[in-house]
């Protein structure tokens, strides 16, 4: 059950969900296609509904979700790319195979983002049992590929407003250091000229 969380008395910046003109790259598994293609057919189909167009989205698939973090680099690296999603499945098996998997995916993907200033989203399911799989990808709790979409749509205008923010409070700054550096000329130029007594 999803909660909403109430209305900040602060506020704050926030990404639009308006995907026009946005590109971005997702990074499939597949591994366990049976669920990580419906997510990607999801995640797809939320990026378009936010106004992606399909000539904006570029998929790359590879062979399982310990290679995705450094297809997920190579494709933020570019700079083509506003945001990108990761797809992966791990479903738990009886030895620490994917406990290791598990960390190494989510610790790669999370630098890479890092490192490269490009958003990256974690929409690797990390499942006990094939039916929660099943579930996460569109029969009970709705489907994590679309999830992952908005939230990549969200995360690439966020950096945009985040960006333009920074841009208006740094003119500001430089013209308040301009405008001081004026007035302090002024009371110096003002002190020469007054006539001492």
């Amino acid at each position: 059950m999803k909660t909403e969380a109430p209305p900040s008395e602060v506020p704050g910046l926030a990404g639009s969900l308006d995907a026009t003109g946005k590109r971005f790259a997702v990074v499939v598994s597949r591994f366990n296609a049976f669920i990580t293609e419906r997510l990607l057919l999801s995640a797809c189909d939320g990026l378009l509904r936010s106004g992606a167009k399909k000539r904006d989205i570029a998929v790359l698939r590879v062979p399982g979700a310990f290679e995705i973090p450094l297809a997920a680099r190579l494709l933020a690296e570019t700079g083509k790319y506003d945001a990108v999603i990761c797809i992966g499945c791990l479903l738990r098996g009886d030895t620490a195979h994917y406990d290791v998997i598990v960390n190494e995916c989510t610790r790669g993907i999370g630098q890479s983002a890092q490192e490269t200033g490009v958003p990256h989203v974690f929409g690797v399911l990390t499942c006990d049992t094939l039916e929660q799989a099943i579930d996460r990808a569109g029969l009970k709790m709705g489907n994590k590929g679309f999830e992952a979409a908005l939230a990549a749509v969200e995360m690439a205008n966020l950096k945009g407003v985040v960006s333009r923010q920074s841009s208006v409070v740094s003119k500001s700054v430089s013209h308040q250091r301009v405008s001081g550096a004026r007035k302090s000329k002024a009371s110096r130029d003002l002190k020469k000229r007054s006539p001492r007594v």
